[in-house]
């Protein structure tokens, strides 16, 4: 037999390192040829790792959480034949378990030794026949619950004075009226039976929940990939945020009259409508569209704008990438965000479609929030996230100039900008542009 040491290879150009997210096999298993081994995740995407060997796993190099160097021994398998490697002498730590193990280990003479201390000590002499003074026993826990005796039978619940509508309410909540204390002329009242209820835990009722138990979860793969860059974009971006109120009202009509003559062609949700809004205004504000090298002290600005679209995963927040949202109808980026979408739920993503974004834009949906203060995705210099839509009464103006109250519909849209590249009144200015595309939509849609 022969071991053979698989080696992580080199996954991708500039790796290099990379982290152990999940194991598929163990010390023990039998793994063949072409069988996966471990998912190891990059800065840019998750790799499956395959056994180029049959045989069985004697050592892996790591948990759940590990990160293991490019070239580093990754899983170690006996084979039939040489394998790639010479057996090795077993390891020093090894050794020293064992002498520490045989050390601890008494012999037949320390038994005897330690019987004849334990039979002849006085702790363990047998007591005397007749003490003259028994040793304290100690008095089982007290009950939470009273046993009634012959001579103090139970309080009755129809002595107590109480209404009908405070009796039933205690039989709703199983409470027994006898062990609540009125307050004034003795009658209990709804105030009393809230009294009880507010200062003890024990009855009939309810509490308000169960305690849970402790645990902790080590932060490790797709989850500590996002605390990382969001504590360094936190760390080394100074953000400001601007919130600005949008009238949806014509826009939801327009998506609405579109929506009912799509045929096959996907639904179309707000965001298409802001990106083509968004993609519209870049020429205009390219300080927008950019990544700042702050190590260098270089502001690239792109004329293409690649819209990274925040997604959340059951495996965590992801950001996929619309490659030239610019070129794009709005049924072509409907297709493409759901397409996108998808593929970042289950895992199918290419890591080319998860980097490279040049802007970003995050929607909760209908959860959006009144505003929010969203985090800049590095080394991005602004991020867009559109807010939920309310229905409230607004003046509005008619064409007689007149005005009155009208049901509409209102949608803040919130801006984290990098203060180091995009000044407040750049935002502001792009923040307003962009309400005249919103709420005269044939703009968006115009050559």
């Amino acid at each position: 037999m022969g071991r053979y040491t698989f080696r992580l290879p080199d996954i991708g150009e500039g790796i290099a390192e990379a982290e152990i997210v999940a194991w598929h096999v163990k010390v023990g298993d039998t793994v063949e040829e072409d069988g996966r081994l471990a998912d190891m995740m990059t800065d840019k995407a998750t790799v499956e790792m395959e056994s180029p060997v049959a045989g069985k796993v004697i050592e892996v190099a790591g948990e759940e959480g590990d990160v293991v160097a490019i070239g580093s021994p990754l899983v170690v398998i006996e084979v039939e034949g040489e394998g790639n490697e010479r057996d090795r002498a077993p390891a020093p730590r090894t050794e020293v378990v064992d002498e520490r193990i045989e050390s601890e280990t008494p012999d037949a003479g320390d038994v005897e030794r330690a019987l004849e201390r334990a039979s002849t000590s006085p702790a363990r002499a047998a007591p005397s026949p007749a003490p003259t003074q028994a040793e304290p026993v100690e008095a089982p826990p007290p009950t939470s619950v009273r046993p009634e005796s012959a001579e103090e039978p139970a309080r009755s619940h129809a002595k107590v004075m109480a209404s009908p509508a405070v009796r039933k309410r205690a039989a709703d909540l199983g409470i027994d009226l006898s062990e609540v204390r009125p307050v004034g002329d003795g009658r209990v009242r709804h105030s009393d039976l809230d009294a009880f209820l507010a200062y003890n835990s024990a009855g009939g009722f309810l509490p308000a929940g169960h305690k849970g138990r402790d645990e902790q979860v080590r932060v490790i793969g797709l989850r500590r990939r996002i605390a990382e860059n969001m504590a360094a974009s936190k760390r080394n971006i100074p953000h400001f945020a601007y919130v600005e109120e949008y009238d949806v009202t014509a826009l939801e009509e327009m998506r609405a009259q579109l929506n009912q003559g799509r045929g096959d062609r996907p639904k179309l949700t707000m965001l298409p409508f802001l990106i083509t809004a968004i993609c519209r205004l870049m020429p205009r504000y390219p300080m927008l569209n950019a990544h700042y090298d702050d190590e260098a002290g270089v502001v690239t600005r792109y004329g293409a704008v690649h819209l990274g679209l925040a997604a959340q995963t059951p495996a965590g927040l992801m950001v996929p990438v619309i490659r030239d949202a610019q070129d794009r109808n709005l049924w072509q980026l409907a297709s493409e965000i759901a397409r996108l979408a998808q593929a970042a739920r289950d895992g199918s993503a290419k890591p080319s479609e998860l980097s490279g974004s040049t802007m970003t834009i995050t929607s909760l949906g209908p959860m959006g929030g009144v505003a929010t203060t969203p985090v800049i995705n590095r080394p991005e210099v602004a991020i867009i996230g559109p807010n939920r839509i309310v229905e409230r009464p607004m003046f509005v103006r008619g064409a007689d100039g007149a005005e009155r109250v009208e049901k509409r519909k209102l949608m803040n849209i919130s801006m984290s900008c990098d203060h180091r590249v995009v000044d407040g009144w750049d935002a502001a200015s792009f923040a307003q542009d962009l309400r005249k595309l919103i709420e005269a939509p044939a703009l968006i849609l115009a050559a």
